[in-house]
């Protein structure tokens, strides 16, 4: 690998990076104390908190 390539690869990265944290503040502040609320309630129980954070991880990853 080249010098350049190393460099195009960490700043792919940086930028995906960024990207994925400009979503979770966005979705954040969009949703606000509501959706902290919701989580609290569906996430009350393990077997169900596992599922619904299955389920969250997937949809986030989906949309990267």
């Amino acid at each position: 690998m080249k010098l350049t390539d190393i460099l195009a690869l960490l700043g792919g990265l940086a930028l995906f990076l960024h990207g994925m944290q400009l979503m979770s503040s966005g979705l954040e502040a969009a949703a606000g104390n509501r959706m902290k609320g919701i989580l609290e309630k569906l996430t009350s129980n393990r077997i169900l908190g596992v599922a619904v954070g299955a389920v969250i991880t997937a949809v986030i990853q989906s949309s990267s």
